[in-house]
């Protein structure tokens, strides 16, 4: 389900929470996104303590987790809200630096091209302006079938 935020700290960001229960979207939690020019996109995430590691920052596999979803928020953002029923069949993340627990986690996603089957996505996440891991995608669009409700 996705709505526009009216007000509070993601007021005029889109949130977007998984309609159905109990699926591995409610571990990430909601994300918000908001277009930010033709090709790209910021999508957040609030971070929670059950997100961290055994030294306390954000788990790695966390942050695999919420790169693999933020694409499909990014095109949902940028008007194309049928591709959530795309699929990942492309993932590497480079990690550059320790998220914390608290701080929303940021991802700046940029779709650098566009086939009839595929797209090819970058995407930086930051936490506070510094840097915490890279990402590249590609992910195989929604067929007809696999289309999901917005």
């Amino acid at each position: 389900m996705a709505e526009l935020v009216a007000d509070g700290p993601w007021a005029g960001w889109i949130r977007h929470e998984d309609e159905e229960p109990d699926t591995y979207l409610s571990i990430i939690g909601p994300s918000y996104s908001r277009p930010e020019g033709a090709h790209r996109a910021t999508v957040a995430v609030e971070t929670r303590p059950f997100h961290r590691n055994r030294m306390g920052a954000l788990h790695g596999g966390y942050i695999a987790a919420v790169a693999d979803h933020v694409g499909f928020a990014a095109l949902k953002a940028l008007g194309r809200p049928e591709q959530l029923g795309g699929v990942t069949i492309d993932l590497q993340v480079q990690f550059l630096g320790s998220g914390k627990v608290g701080p929303a986690l940021f991802a700046d996603v940029e779709i650098l091209k566009e086939t009839g089957r595929l797209f090819f996505v970058r995407m930086t996440f930051r936490q506070d302006d510094a840097p915490v891991a890279a990402a590249t995608a590609t992910f195989r669009k929604a067929s007809e079938r696999t289309s999901v409700k917005a």
